[in-house]
């Protein structure tokens, strides 16, 4: 396969939270979604990739190369931004541009100049007259200008209305097209829904699972049923929620003719997500 990034056993410890032996891969041109629910673990694991902040322990290659050993030439083939964050939030967007383009052997003028028009960016303008959803369209148009191998986005599509969502989207779309990777944090299922090849899932600090998209939604199924559970079914359920139409709860397909009386249907990523962070509610019981 050809690995564009490899994470092998990430940790990094703080008083109140653990990152935990995070282990996942991204293929050259896929669209890797990265989700959990606030606090899971997103944010750490993508700075500690990129040694924002310094891992505890693990191993991290980017185009087959030690991160710790080649951090310079790795960071000119890729391209980050974070949500709003902007750093210079004074300065006209022209003079970030400036100090930005000293940074990078191929920075593309005519690029910069592309998305400065494609995403109605006034460059005499600074960070803190833009609305939430024009400086995440900043970042991008920074990350975007020097021809970037991979793309690590946290929560890129923050603040955007849905019609600029999906422009932003289809761009991903054209990009991967080109062999571009992209690794993006979300809590927008429908964005995944839209454009990612892979999920990979985080819970508490630990990857819950990294694959394909579709085989993350074949894993799950919804059963539905006014009947108690048997003990051996309740041990079953991976994760339950309640609506004004009842109960439902989430099972692993391959423990279906467990649950043969049953009416059972297939989840979209969204309910099998809140299925899982709402838990079982009879374990918890019973603990």
């Amino acid at each position: 396969m050809n690995e564009v990034l490899q994470i092998k056993n990430l940790s990094k410890e703080y008083p109140a939270f653990h990152l935990d032996n995070v282990s996942f891969s991204i293929e050259k041109g896929h669209i890797m979604g990265f989700i959990g629910r606030n606090g899971a673990g997103k944010t750490t694991t993508l700075k500690s990739i990129l040694h924002l902040v310094h891992p505890s322990s693990g191993e991290v290659s980017f185009f087959s190369l030690d991160a710790n050993e080649n951090e310079k030439a790795i960071k000119q083939k890729i391209g980050y931004a974070s949500g709003t964050l902007v750093c210079y939030r004074k300065k006209k967007i022209r003079e970030i541009a400036a100090i930005t383009s000293s940074f990078y052997d191929d920075w593309d003028s005519s690029q910069w100049a592309f998305y400065l028009k494609e995403f109605a960016l006034d460059d005499t303008k600074c960070p803190q007259e833009l609305s939430e959803g024009m400086k995440v369209k900043l970042n991008l148009a920074l990350a975007l200008s020097h021809h970037a191998e991979l793309l690590i986005l946290d929560e890129p599509t923050s603040g955007l209305d849905p019609v600029s969502r999906d422009e932003l989207l289809d761009l991903f779309l054209d990009l991967a097209s080109q062999g571009v990777t992209i690794l993006f944090s979300t809590h927008i299922i429908t964005d995944l829904e839209k454009c990612a090849d892979d999920i990979t899932y985080i819970q508490k600090g630990k990857i819950l699972f990294s694959s394909t998209l579709k085989d993350f939604e074949n894993d799950y199924l919804i059963v539905e049923s006014t009947e108690p559970f048997t003990e051996e079914q309740q041990k079953l359920l991976a994760g339950e929620c309640r609506s004004k139409d009842g109960t439902s709860y989430l099972i692993r397909s391959c423990d279906q003719n467990a649950f043969d009386a049953v009416a059972i249907r297939k989840p979209g990523l969204e309910e099998i997500m809140v299925h899982l962070e709402r838990g079982n509610h009879h374990e918890t019981a019973s603990a």
